[in-house]
C-alpha cells in the first residue's frame, strides 16, 4: 500500500499511521534508505527535522529522532519553524533530508510528516516507492527494525540560530532599494510555525507590525484564524487602518492577502499580480484544476499561458518544471516562486506582493482593481472510508448532466481529497445563486450516495 498522499503522510494523531510506533519505523525505513544511497560515499547521511506548534509534534520529533538514530543517521533538530524554512535549512546543512512534522491547514488533533529531498524539493516519487517498499515489510512483520552495530547508531544535534538563518533568507528575497517602512501590516499567524519569524521579518524590512494569533499554545493552530478562516484578517485590517494583511497558515507555506479595504486577495490574486504586475512579466503560470476561470482569463489577456496541474504544490512543482517556468501556486494560496525558493513559502510569497507595491507605488487595491474571478462554491463531503465517486455510475451520470447544463458559462470539478476522507465538489459559474445550488445538489447527491 501507499502511505504517502498528495502532500505527505497525515491523519488523527494516535490513529494508524500516526501513531508513535508508525513513525518510529518510518523514521528507520527512511533512515535506511538514506544510508543505502550514501554507502560509496564514506559519511554518515544526516537529516534537518522540523515542526508546527501542535502538542503532538513532541512525541512525533522524539520517534522521528529514534528511527533515524536507529539507523545510522544524524539528525539536526530545528523546533517550530515554517515548512519551506526546513526546506531551505535541509540545503544549507548540506543534509540528504528535511522533515517536517506537520498537519498544515488542519485542526491540532491532527498531524503528518513531509520530506524534502536534499536540494529542497518533494520527495521524488522514486524515494517514496523506495520508503514504502521498506515500511510494507516492516508494518507487516517480515522485518526487523534494530541497528546491529551500536557503533553505527546515529546523534542528534540542536540547531539554535536556525531561526536566525532563515529570516535572513526571507529577507534577502526582498529588493535592497526598498523597504516597508511606510506600511501598517497585519500578520494573523494562525498559532502555528510562523508566529515568530512572520512578525519578525516584516518587522526588521521597516513595517509597523500587528500581529495576531502569534501566541500559539498547542492546540489553538488554524482555531478560527490564518489563512482558512480569513474574516479574522479582513476584520483586523479595518480595525488597525492598516495597509495591508497577510495572513499564514500553520505550517507557513499557504497564504492570502486583504487590502486595505478590507477585501480578500487569495492565491489566484496574488498571482495575478506577480505574473502582470512586477517589473517582468511572468513567461507563463502554472495553477491547478482549482485555479478559477478569471485568472486563465486575465492572463491570456496579457498574452500569458495558465498551465492547470493536478491539485497539489508538488504537481505544480512538476509542471513549472516541465515547462521552465519560475511562478505557480493554487487558490489556498501555495505559491512558488522559484527565482526566490525552492519550495512554496508564504513569507516570501507576501514579500514579493509587497515588493511590487513598493515597485509601482500602488496600494494592494489598486494592484488586483480591474481582476475579477468567476463566482466559485466548494462545498466538502465528508466520507468514513475514501472511496472514489466516479466508481458509482449514478453519480457520474449526475456530474456529466451538470456539465451538459452550465456548458459554456462554467464548470464543475469533483474530486478526492489528498489529505482527509473527503469529497470535494466545486463548481464555477457566472451566477452566484446558480453555482451555490448546483454545488449543493451534487453535494447532496454525492453524500446520499456514498457517506
Amino acid at each position: 500500500m501507499s502511505y504517502f498522499g498528495t502532500d505527505g503522510i497525515r491523519g488523527l494523531f494516535g490513529k494508524f499511521p500516526i501513531t508513535p510506533d508508525f513513525v518510529l519505523k518510518l523514521g528507520y525505513v527512511t533512515g535506511q534508505v538514506l544510508v543505502e544511497q550514501n554507502k560509496n560515499k564514506n559519511k554518515k547521511p544526516s537529516v534537518v527535522i522540523g515542526k508546527d506548534t501542535r502538542l503532538s509534534g513532541y512525541v512525533i520529533e522524539a520517534a522521528l529522532q529514534a528511527g533515524f538514530n536507529s539507523a545510522g543517521v544524524d539528525v539536526h533538530m530545528i523546533g517550530p519553524l515554517p515548512t519551506p524554512a526546513i526546506a531551505h535549512l535541509t540545503r544549507s546543512f548540506h543534509a540528504d533530508a528535511g522533515v517536517v512534522i506537520s498537519a498544515s491547514h488542519n485542526p491540532y488533533y491532527d498531524n503528518g510528516i513531509k520530506f524534502f529531498a536534499a536540494d529542497g524539493r518533494k520527495l521524488s516519487d522514486e524515494m517514496q516507492e523506495a520508503i514504502n517498499a521498506k515500511l510494507d515489510g516492516i508494518v507487516e512483520g517480515h522485518a526487523d527494525y534494530t541497528q546491529d552495530d551500536p557503533a553505527q547508531l546515529g546523534k542528534h544535534f540542536r540547531i539554535n540560530d536556525a531561526k536566525g538563518r532563515y529570516i535572513e533568507f526571507c529577507k534577502g528575497s526582498f529588493p535592497y532599494q526598498y523597504d516597508l517602512s511606510e506600511l501598517k501590516i497585519v500578520i494573523d499567524c494562525a498559532n502555528g510555525s510562523g508566529y515568530s519569524v512572520g512578525p519578525r521579518v516584516l518587522r526588521e524590512l521597516g513595517a509597523e507590525v500587528v500581529a495576531i494569533h502569534n501566541k500559539p499554545d498547542g492546540i489553538n493552530i488554524n482555531d478560527k484564524c490564518g489563512s482558512t478562516y480569513p474574516s479574522t484578517i479582513q476584520q483586523a485590517v479595518v480595525e488597525h487602518k492598516a495597509d495591508v494583511g497577510i495572513a499564514l497558515d500553520g505550517d507557513g507555506d499557504r497564504i492570502v492577502m486583504v487590502d486595505e479595504n478590507g477585501e480578500l486577495v487569495d492565491g489566484d490574486g496574488i498571482l495575478y499580480i506577480l505574473a502582470i504586475k512586477a517589473e517582468t512579466k511572468a513567461q507563463g503560470v502554472v495553477g491547478t484544476q482549482m485555479s478559477n476561470m478569471g485568472l486563465q482569463l486575465a492572463l491570456e489577456k496579457e498574452g500569458i499561458e495558465l498551465e492547470r496541474a493536478k491539485v497539489g504544490d508538488r504537481y505544480v512543482m512538476q509542471g513549472l518544471e516541465s515547462k521552465g517556468w519560475i511562478l505557480g501556486g493554487e487558490p489556498s494560496g501555495h505559491i512558488l516562486c522559484l527565482d526566490k525558493s525552492r519550495t512554496g513559502d508564504a513569507i516570501i510569497a507576501g514579500l514579493q506582493v509587497l515588493a511590487v507595491m513598493a515597485q509601482t507605488n500602488q496600494t494592494l487595491s489598486q494592484l488586483t482593481e480591474g481582476f475579477s474571478l468567476l463566482p466559485q462554491c466548494l462545498v466538502n463531503v465528508r466520507l468514513e472510508q475514501m472511496q472514489d465517486p466516479y466508481d458509482f455510475p449514478e453519480l457520474v451520470k449526475a456530474f456529466e448532466d451538470a456539465e451538459k447544463k452550465i456548458e459554456g458559462r462554467g464548470r464543475i470539478l469533483i474530486r478526492k481529497s489528498g489529505t482527509e476522507p473527503l469529497i470535494r465538489v466545486m463548481v464555477e459559474l457566472d451566477d452566484q445563486q446558480q453555482c451555490d445550488e448546483l454545488a449543493q445538489q451534487l453535494a447532496d447527491q454525492v453524500k446520499q450516495v456514498m457517506a
